[in-house]
């Protein structure tokens, strides 16, 4: 194994009953890296990360964590992963503290400071909003200075400002040196925070890279839109350097191409006249380029026998991308 490859799976291979959730799945997660596994309802990601943690036996594959194999070598690893799951909760009544000390042994004030909860320490977990849950299971996850740390939809059904609290903690691992595999629905979260991201579909990997790389292989593209100025023609636009079509509607002019389109524009505007008020601009974002890789797999045969059709396709996009559950 290389040596800074923190976990290698090759070949991953996990069934219930007569249906493949995971299938001849292929990851590697560098060391000092935050990994994302993005991706549709049951497109096998957190049953892979369970597998990855020795809490599942796998039907088939290899899997290796800091070289070791997860159930044969579990007592090895216990002290070098930590996690935190998606059913992760704490008795009601147990304070901050207490929860800390158990987990550790020791007070773990520092670590408390760090993520916002010192004031905390002596409420109970009932008591703790859920910004401040995820961050208790953060601190929980981390507290025996693990070197890989695995976090499932940490932030979800937070609201905006308790997931910036919550990125904010991730960050600091990576700071520290600490790998992280984040399984995430949040796309702006894998933005926000992964080095790399690993789209998968129905147990297999679609593609992976770094955000930017996903969206510039299969994001939609650039539209910058405003209201026609007089004088300049559209065939003007149309022949600007990255850009790929141009469309006028009622007085309005809908650019579309690559990034270099943006800043071509903009300078014709600018040599046009005053810019026009209304001038808007959208770049594509990891979501264009993960609905883009499934509209570009449902073409294709499901490998795990799941049907793609139309209904699916438009299902994806209000629900597919939100809160699940594998």
């Amino acid at each position: 194994m290389n040596d800074d490859r923190v976990v290698s799976v090759r070949g991953l291979v996990k069934a219930y009953g007569n249906r493949r959730v995971v299938d001849g799945l292929d990851l590697d997660v560098a060391e000092g890296q935050i990994v994302g596994l993005i991706g549709a309802n049951g497109a096998g990601k957190t049953t892979t990360v369970e597998c990855i943690q020795g809490l599942r036996r796998p039907d088939a594959g290899t899997l290796r964590v800091f070289g070791l194999d997860p159930l044969a070598d579990a007592g090895r690893l216990r002290g070098m992963v930590g996690s935190q799951l998606q059913s992760s909760a704490l008795p009601d009544r147990l304070r901050v503290g207490e929860a800390v000390q158990l987990f550790s042994g020791r007070d773990g004030t520092e670590l408390l400071e760090r993520f916002g909860l010192a004031e905390r320490r002596r409420s109970a977990f009932a008591a703790l909003s859920g910004g401040e849950r995820q961050r208790l299971f953060l601190v929980l996850a981390v507290v025996n200075r693990p070197r890989l740390v695995i976090l499932d939809e940490l932030t979800q059904g937070l609201d905006p400002a308790a997931r910036r609290g919550v990125w904010a903690a991730i960050d600091e691992l990576r700071g520290a040196g600490t790998t992280v595999l984040l399984v995430t629905h949040e796309l702006d979260e894998a933005e926000e925070l992964c080095d790399r991201v690993v789209a998968m579909r129905s147990g297999r990997v679609l593609d992976s890279g770094t955000p930017a790389e996903l969206v510039d292989r299969h994001g939609r593209a650039a539209a910058i839109t405003f209201t026609l100025p007089a004088g300049l023609r559209p065939d003007a636009l149309g022949g600007l350097p990255g850009v790929t079509g141009v469309a006028v509607h009622a007085g309005k002019a809908t650019v579309t191409g690559d990034r270099t389109a943006i800043a071509e524009v903009g300078a014709l505007l600018v040599q046009a006249g005053p810019v026009p008020a209304d001038l808007s601009v959208r770049v594509p974002r990891l979501e264009d380029a993960l609905v883009g890789l499934l509209d570009a797999a449902a073409g294709t045969p499901d490998p795990a026998g799941n049907t793609s059709d139309s209904q699916t396709r438009t299902r994806r996009h209000d629900d597919e991308l939100i809160g699940a559950t594998r």
